[in-house]
């Protein structure tokens, strides 16, 4: 006998003394949710709530723009200088600084390990001081905005598993990211527009980015990052296709919605909500997705903040200021990959073609939070993978003086702004050459725990229960930087 919804529980399953023990859970389990869920999935006025409990503490942000670094940005030529490597040019470093550790990566292969200093002049700026290279005279003017995080470390010398232990806090592809993990706890204030949100600069760059960078994981798929796009269609396949009406996508949606919660209430599939709440979210962003990536209907003064290259499509600029609308109308994260910064050679050069590119978007967005009163709340977080090596990836080239850096997993720099953020603070240090943590270090784990605590997270009981174990983002480690914080 088919299954309908006035069914009894026992009904087309047989006699229930002869049920499996799996299907008395699936059956029962779902059969008695069956209408707690069909509630749950009517169209609300109000957004996805937050997991019981949480948030653990008050917040002191509601929401976090990532501006993510693809490929390596150099600490040497941004904001970490070490004179003594211009002293020193062209020398070996020193058995001594490695302290008998073995050189990772390419360079393991070259005869010498030339230090090589910035190709570019510092200075200093602000009421903190802040040390910032000529290449970012627009983030030299917010300087006293920003805390400097000198003293990072990663665990991955390699770009596709240290991008993976930045985004999800293993090296191994599998984990949730940072974004579905805040999804997953805090839930969304917009109904209407997905809670996690992530765009890739376009650019002419051999550097390809993987959708699993903003992907859920073991969570339930309605956590995982939704990737908008330049363009007129910023979400693939969302616009109906030509021909077909409003009104026959929404009665093609709720002859789905039956067929789903049929299927939930006879086999049990656990992702059967959220397959059915992503057709009902797509639907809704027809409407709201054009409303809020359009950057047209913003003021020009407002586009001056953020750069001539705002009016490129595909362009961080651009991408900046509409991640500033998202979080303005309740998208709890955007995250910003600009890729192209693996400078294994030519790096002044493809350096100062990136700095461009950023400085000011950058800058603008932290002035507009500001001008809005947003940014008190708002956490930007700017970091990369890893960083670069003190010494110079081949040779140091006599007629243009032209070098390279290798990967550098060890230290780099990373900063981050409003959202209970103490402003004009540069924490941890590294040596004079650059090569490894002085004081304070900050281990991706340590950095994402730190982020987690901002958003109101105790990052120890932020768990999903997995293959035997309770997972969190931050694995077995991680401590907060209260150094960090107001």
């Amino acid at each position: 006998m088919p299954f309908s919804r006035s069914n009894s529980l026992c009904s087309g399953s047989g006699d229930v003394r002869n049920w499996t023990r799996r299907q008395w859970l699936a059956r029962s389990g779902y059969g008695l949710g069956g209408a707690a869920l069909a509630e749950l999935l009517q169209p609300s006025g109000t957004a996805e709530a937050a997991l019981a409990g949480l948030p653990h503490f008050e917040a002191k942000a509601k929401r976090v723009i990532f501006l993510f670094m693809s490929g390596g940005f150099s600490q040497f030529e941004s904001f970490d200088p070490k004179p003594l490597l211009m002293e020193r040019q062209g020398e070996n470093l020193p058995d001594s600084v490695r302290g008998g550790r073995p050189v990772l990566g390419m360079s393991a292969n070259q005869a010498g390990l030339p230090m090589v200093g910035s190709g570019f002049k510092f200075e200093q700026h602000g009421q903190s001081g802040a040390w910032v290279s000529e290449l970012f005279p627009h983030l030299a003017e917010v300087v006293d905005e920003m805390s400097f995080i000198r003293s990072m470390y990663s665990e991955a010398v390699n770009h596709d598993p240290a991008l993976t232990f930045m985004q999800t806090g293993a090296p191994l592809p599998g984990r949730p990211s940072v974004g579905a993990w805040l999804n997953y706890g805090l839930g969304s204030e917009n109904k209407d527009l997905p809670a996690y949100i992530s765009m890739v600069s376009l650019r002419p760059v051999d550097q390809p980015l993987s959708s699993r960078l903003w992907d859920s994981g073991f969570l339930p798929t309605q956590y995982q990052g939704v990737q908008f796009r330049s363009g007129k269609e910023p979400v693939l396949y969302l616009d109906n296709p030509n021909g077909l009406k409003d009104a026959d996508t929404r009665r093609m949606l709720d002859v789905l919605k039956e067929l789903h919660l049929e299927q939930a209430a006879r086999v049990g599939e656990v992702e059967m909500e959220a397959r059915i709440e992503q057709f009902e979210m797509a639907y809704r962003m027809q409407t709201s997705v054009p409303e809020a990536t359009d950057i047209g209907s913003e003021p020009a003064e407002v586009k001056a903040l953020y750069g001539a290259d705002v009016e490129k499509a595909g362009s961080f600029a651009a991408n900046c200021l509409r991640a500033r609308r998202l979080v303005e109308r309740g998208v709890r994260m955007v995250q910003l990959f600009h890729p192209g910064w693996d400078h294994h050679g030519a790096l002044r050069v493809g350096f100062q073609v990136g700095a461009k590119e950023v400085d000011q978007a950058c800058a603008g967005l932290l002035k507009d939070l500001k001008q809005r009163d947003m940014l008190k709340d708002t956490l930007v977080v700017f970091a990369s993978e890893f960083g670069r090596t003190c010494y110079s990836q081949g040779r140091i080239s006599k007629q243009t003086g032209e070098y390279g850096r290798e990967h550098h997993r060890d230290c780099f720099t990373a900063w981050m702004a409003g959202g209970g953020v103490k402003p004009g603070v540069a924490y941890g240090s590294t040596d004079d050459f650059g090569y490894q943590v002085a004081e304070n270090p900050v281990h991706v784990n340590d950095f994402h725990a730190t982020i987690l605590h901002l958003m109101g997270i105790n990052h120890e009981k932020l768990t999903y229960a997995f293959q035997g174990r309770n997972f969190r983002l931050t694995d077995v480690g991680g401590k907060v930087v209260k150094g960090l914080l107001v």
